[in-house]
């Protein structure tokens, strides 16, 4: 009877260290962005949409990404958010919250879409098949952009006014952090990239400094790669549009 209960105790024992061992985890951090010619980080220290994942390396645990779907409304002729992540086969819907028409739209780099010209009240959803960063426009309104990063990692988040983020349920392992910004050169992110291994505790990042020196807008054309025409007055019925 002792053995047995001996065996039952090492028994209990040798499952509560293995489900500490593979318990998830959350991961903290900050993000401060610098030699900014932006208003809003100038004057209003904003430090948000800095996205900020971990790629699992050979020993950490890679789950089946979530399929999941995120929202990108179209509002005072504004995407909001203005930057936002995804999941590798998630998909984003595009609602139309404006009294006027518009067409949402990506021709650079990354997946390649077009959702067409919908009125206001409508949505449109693109699913995303491709990681990589997907760069949105309007085809009628030439000020409205927006960014989508399709990220191959469920351990993703997006930094806040403050440059605060926080990744959720992450399994012990080895990682890479990895950091996006729209404003940064490609070097400057390059050199942020460090690896970090995770135990069973919260794992709170040194603050990740992110310099936006030499950044400059090219403006770009609308979907067929021509100049926007001038708009003059939006309509309720976008002109030329099927009612």
């Amino acid at each position: 009877m002792t053995s047995a209960l001996r065996i039952c105790f090492s028994a209990l024992v040798f499952l509560g260290l293995a489900t500490s061992e593979t318990r998830a985890t959350i991961v903290r951090g900050s993000v401060e962005l610098v030699a900014s010619r932006d208003p809003m980080v100038r004057k209003h220290r904003d430090f948000s949409g800095v996205v900020v994942w971990l790629e699992p390396l050979v020993n950490s645990v890679s789950p089946p990404l979530p399929s999941r779907t995120a929202q990108m409304m179209q509002k005072n002729k504004m995407f909001t958010p203005h930057v936002l992540a995804v999941p590798l086969g998630g998909s984003v819907s595009f609602p139309n919250l404006d009294p006027i028409f518009h067409n949402a739209f990506s021709n650079f780099n990354g997946q390649i879409f077009d959702v067409g010209l919908y009125k206001p009240g409508s949505s449109r959803t693109v699913v995303f098949k491709r990681a990589g960063v997907v760069r949105v426009f309007c085809n009628i309104h030439p000020q409205m952009s927006a960014v989508i990063l399709v990220l191959d990692t469920p351990y993703f988040a997006v930094s806040n006014k403050a440059g605060a983020f926080e990744i959720d349920d992450v399994p012990p392992g080895e990682y890479q952090v990895r950091v996006f910004h729209e404003r940064a050169a490609e070097e400057t992110l390059d050199s942020l990239t460090h690896k970090i291994t995770i135990e069973t505790a919260a794992l709170e990042l040194p603050p990740l400094p992110i310099s936006e020196s030499g950044y400059l807008q090219v403006p770009h054309k609308n979907k067929y790669g021509k100049e926007y025409p001038p708009v003059i007055e939006d309509q309720p019925a976008y002109p030329g549009a099927k009612r």
